[in-house]
């Protein structure tokens, strides 16, 4: 090791010991500086996606801060899935693909409580009608066969005496991921599927205790599919409108009535 390498190794340390010291500045407050200034340093275009960081001591030099403060900054773009570590050959900035930038929208709806389930299917209904509109004039025709067999297979289920539920709701999951994919923008498609993607549960709730549900999710469905078919964006808008908003309040009438029904296990997220 150099003279040169070890004075500013022990720099690093010494500032290290500084930066841990609670009466100067918090380190996460530094950790949000590296947050910051990376961010900075991707929208201005100076990275780019699948580009290389500059080594630590460069990045901390040029951020102002010390290695425990940077690593710890990025160690939370890594979680937030913008950085990516590669081991023995650094970090780099990740395809800043849609899907994986919105991922922890999943774990949000996940978390909700039951209470709030409704507020993200006012979301599902705003962005899920879009979706299906700007479907209608990208779909391919491909894509309309895939949308096809998928409710081809949900009738089938409902042929049978003792319909599987589980089943019937991988049906829904994939019509609408479908459908968001077909929109032509990924954002539209990486929101929707956190949404619709992690609700197995409520879904379940719906099928085994509204009448006819999985019978009318069906119907609506193949109304959904038809005005793709017809290529008609305000036709697919109002049926995924109408097919979302009767999920949304069923889940709103679970809560209606007070505590009695969340307390019986009402959902933690609807969809449809």
């Amino acid at each position: 090791m150099t003279s040169e390498t070890a004075a500013q190794d022990g720099a690093i340390e010494a500032s290290d010991s500084v930066d841990s010291d609670p009466a100067d500045t918090p380190s996460r407050s530094r950790a949000q500086v590296v947050i910051d200034g990376i961010r900075q340093m991707i929208t201005s275009g100076e990275l780019t996606a699948g580009s290389r960081l500059p080594i630590e001591r460069e990045l901390g030099a040029r951020l102002g801060v010390s290695r425990g403060p940077l690593r710890e900054g990025v160690r939370a773009l890594v979680i937030l899935g913008i950085l990516e570590t590669r081991q023995g050959d650094g970090t780099y900035v990740t395809s800043l693909d849609p899907a994986r930038l919105f991922e922890p929208l999943g774990m949000l709806a996940e978390l909700q409580s039951p209470e709030n389930s409704v507020h993200l299917l006012g979301v599902r209904r705003v962005l899920e009608p879009e979706a299906a509109a700007h479907a209608a004039l990208r779909i391919t025709d491909d894509e309309l066969a895939a949308a096809r067999s998928v409710l081809d297979n949900g009738e089938a289920l409902l042929g049978d005496d003792d319909v599987d539920l589980e089943g019937t709701i991988d049906v829904d999951t994939e019509f609408h991921r479908i459908i968001a994919t077909a929109s032509g923008n990924p954002a539209f498609a990486a929101i929707i599927d956190a949404l619709v993607s992690r609700t197995a549960r409520a879904r379940m709730w719906r099928a085994i205790h509204q009448h006819d549900a999985v019978q009318s999710t069906q119907r609506e469905h193949r109304a959904i599919l038809a005005a793709l078919e017809a290529r008609d964006p305000d036709r697919a808008r109002i049926r995924m409108q109408v097919h979302v908003l009767g999920v949304e309040e069923f889940t709103a009438s679970q809560f209606d009535g007070g505590a009695d029904e969340a307390a019986d296990g009402a959902p933690a997220a609807s969809g449809a």
